[in-house]
């Protein structure tokens, strides 16, 4: 037995990594609204956040049942074979959470802890039936193959109507209260925010009240035979109390709104979802305590773990605890939160999913369908709708120090509103419904409805929701299969298949972890050209012509590596230099659009100068692509393994290139340490450049004639000379219109 409590105490630490990386990637559930909306500080949402957390682990106990009983039937399984399904569950748990996390992708904890479980009893049920040379269609008997198929008809239903009530309840929403919902909010506000603390403060009570622990059976079925009254009375007091405040006061009473229902969604997270993360090693103890206690411990099947169970309270609050640390701690955690609140915001900017064939298809479709259901409706009415649906209205109203919100507060309470409607009417009804699925369909579905996915964005948008929803599918074939997969081996190779499945677990943690940081570095430099909080026009422009510094910096610096590899004939450096080139798109079109931005802060004064600036646009443009040319003819020339240019043409190229630097360290010299511009020197430099390409062209004319240099050889030499050139003229231009720029200033 001493090898089994060492496997029980294993569980136990999968549970503590479980819950981290569990929390990392569910947090988003709860912290969607509030941080997309701007509701109160970062701090401030967080404490809320936590004190929910820890009221809802008191009311999880009720749910660890599914670990022991609502997947498998334990009393066909002995001590040994469910230690083994819960092994292979938990260390596919961590596995599968982790790099949704790294990726940044939010995902149900539920249907992964399920379809673990489903895999691993599989396993073990195939073994069994297998040597007692039994029929296969006997795994049904140790399955509980119902409860797949309803989670798995409720990922369905659950997409489709969360998504349709989000568009539906958010646009009725807006028509009401349209963008500047201040002055309506005085009028009916009351009756709005009665009704959405209604809906938020039930489903505490319906979500949390079953499992309680200080909740008699009484008191819970008192509950259910008067919700309807409670239901009643809470909007009556709520929406008086409120429309008095709305009265007395210009406090925003969506604040409130938004806070509790965050506070809400935590505890329905902590009470619903922590047996995902310590329900099996909770399961795993209680099956090692039976063993211990009988004859045979290696006899005994496992009938024990059907009975109902109560968890101790204090085993409750310290899994609240960790719940806590990691999600003010987590970066994971930050990085799933923001992309679902990437794929919400009301503003355009850079898009966390390309576009694929599929989105588009959508979006064309669509946009026809919606175009032809329009011909139907009378001009006067369309036009009325299309008025209270401006979103150039906006107040952005909530938003704290200076940044502003990726959506206003109305759109937060109804996610919030109509997530809790949704799951507590799920759960009255006993259907099996993810809180994940929910609150991010219906936040999809409140963007779609606030014109958040336009022309600009809309296929970007779909996109990254057919990535989210595709891989809560790959969610359940991944956990199902990789289950099954460790089952065997942990069956067969016993303590050898634990040691070696943890150390590559570990390994691959390891790997995602370095991934992670790297992807977040990354970001970080796209945040230096963060123009949100800057107000004014001249800021701006100076912040334009600092981050045009830092772009053609970091294009010296890749270029000049690009020019050694391409000399060497390094194809290593090469391909590596490649992932350059969507790092210094990524960061023109940042700057482009910051550009944009800019012509819309500039004053009637500035009007006339403001071609200045758009000319910046056309310029950096061309730096971008001669680039990626430059790279991109290098790469392909050396991964071809052609002939490598003559000694003559390297030695004519490194002279071409001599003067691109020169250019170059004028320009970010002029740009990020605002030294004097020293046109005199600019200009012998470009001199110098044209009269050198001018020789080299007619050396490089000779040297195909004599047949020196083949076919291949003469296109890569014209072409990195030429594209040299053009960056470096480019700079310059760039160089000449900030002088202009910031004369006209």
């Amino acid at each position: 037995m001493e090898l089994y409590l060492a496997a029980i105490i294993l569980l136990i630490v999968l549970a503590l990594s479980d819950l981290i990386v569990g929390v990392s990637n569910d947090a988003v559930n709860f912290l969607n609204s509030s941080i997309g909306s701007r509701v109160a500080p970062r701090s401030v949402i967080m404490a809320i956040s936590s004190l929910g957390l820890l009221a809802g682990v008191t009311f999880s106990s009720g749910m660890m049942e599914v670990a022991r009983k609502g997947i498998f039937n334990p009393t066909f399984f002995l001590f040994e074979e469910v230690i083994i399904i819960f092994l292979a569950v938990m260390i596919t748990d961590i596995l599968l959470l982790d790099v949704y996390n790294t990726f940044g992708l939010p995902t149900s904890t539920t249907v992964s802890i399920v379809f673990e479980l489903l895999g691993g009893a599989v396993a073990v049920s195939i073994i069994k039936v297998s040597n007692a040379g039994g029929n296969i269609s006997e795994i049904a008997n140790y399955i509980n193959t119902g409860k797949a198929l309803m989670i798995i008809a409720g990922i369905l239903i659950s997409v489709a109507i969360a998504f349709v009530f989000g568009v539906a309840i958010q646009f009725i929403t807006r028509l009401i209260f349209t963008f500047d919902y201040y002055r309506r909010l005085k009028r009916y506000g009351g009756i709005w925010g009665g009704i959405s603390l209604s809906m938020i403060i039930y489903f505490i009570l319906i979500k949390g009240a079953k499992g309680a622990s200080f909740f008699s059976a009484g008191t819970v079925a008192w509950m259910e035979s008067n919700a309807a009254l409670m239901l009643l009375a809470t909007f009556i007091v709520s929406a008086l109390v409120l429309q008095v405040i709305l009265l007395l006061t210009d406090y925003n009473i969506l604040k409130p709104i938004v806070l509790i229902g965050t506070f809400a969604l935590a505890m329905s997270f902590a009470a619903n979802d922590l047996v995902n993360f310590i329900g099996v090693p909770l399961a795993g103890l209680s099956a090692y305590q039976v063993a211990a206690q009988s004859g045979n411990p290696f006899a005994i099947t496992m009938e024990a773990l059907q009975k109902p169970i109560q968890t101790n309270t204090l085993i409750l609050l310290a899994a609240g605890m960790v719940m806590m640390v990691t999600l003010w701690f987590s970066k994971k955690a930050r990085t799933v939160t923001k992309t679902e609140v990437s794929l919400g915001r009301q503003d355009e900017g850079i898009e966390r999913f390309g576009s694929s064939p599929l989105s588009r298809s959508i979006v064309r479709m669509t946009s026809a369908a919606f175009l032809g259901l329009m011909k139907i409706f009378p001009q006067v009415m369309k036009n009325a709708v299309s008025r209270r649906l401006d979103p150039d209205r906006n107040v952005s109203s909530g938003h704290v120090s200076g940044d502003s919100p990726s959506f206003d507060l109305l759109r937060a309470s109804v996610n919030l509103m109509v997530a809790s409607a949704l799951i507590s009417f799920a759960t009255s009804l006993k259907l099996p419904l993810s809180t994940t699925y929910v609150t991010f369909m219906v936040a999809m579905g409140s963007s779609l409805a606030d014109r958040a996915w336009g022309r600009e964005s809309a296929s970007y948008r779909v996109a990254g929701v057919l990535t989210v929803i595709g891989g809560w599918f790959v969610t359940a074939l991944m956990a199902f299969s990789v289950s099954l997969a460790f089952a065997f081996a942990i069956y067969y190779f016993h303590a050898a298949a634990v040691v070696l499945l943890l150390g590559i677990s570990f390994l691959i943690i390891a790997m995602n972890h370095r991934s992670h940081k790297k992807r977040v570095t990354e970001e970080k430099e796209l945040n230096v050209f963060n123009l949100q909080k800057i107000t004014d026009a001249s800021t701006a422009i100076t912040a334009i012509f600092r981050h045009c510094g830092q772009l053609l910096k970091e294009v010296r610096s890749t270029l000049n590596r690009c020019y050694e590899g391409l000399f060497s004939n390094d194809l290593a450096a090469l391909k590596e230099l490649r992932k350059s080139n969507k790092k210094i798109q990524n960061w023109t079109n940042i700057i482009t659009a910051n550009i944009y931005k800019t012509l819309r802060l500039l004053n009637k004064e500035h009007v006339s100068h403001s071609q200045n600036y758009a000319q910046i646009i056309n310029t950096l443009q061309e730096i971008a692509e001669g680039h990626r040319d430059i790279i991109m003819r290098s790469l392909g020339h050396v991964d071809n393994h052609h002939k490598g240019l003559l000694e003559v043409q390297i030695r004519e190229l490194k002279n071409i290139i001599q003067c691109f630097n020169d250019i170059l360290d004028h320009a970010i010299a002029a740009f990020l340490e605002e030294e004097e511009i020293d046109d005199p020197a600019i200009a012998l430099i470009l001199e110098k450049m044209e009269r050198l390409s001018d020789r080299y062209d007619q050396n490089q004319i000779g040297r195909i004639v004599s047949e020196i240099s083949k076919t291949r050889l003469s296109i890569l030499f014209y072409g990195i000379m030429g594209k040299t050139k053009s960056i470096a003229g480019h700079s310059a231009e760039l160089i000449e219109i900030f002088k202009k720029c910031f004369t006209c200033r």
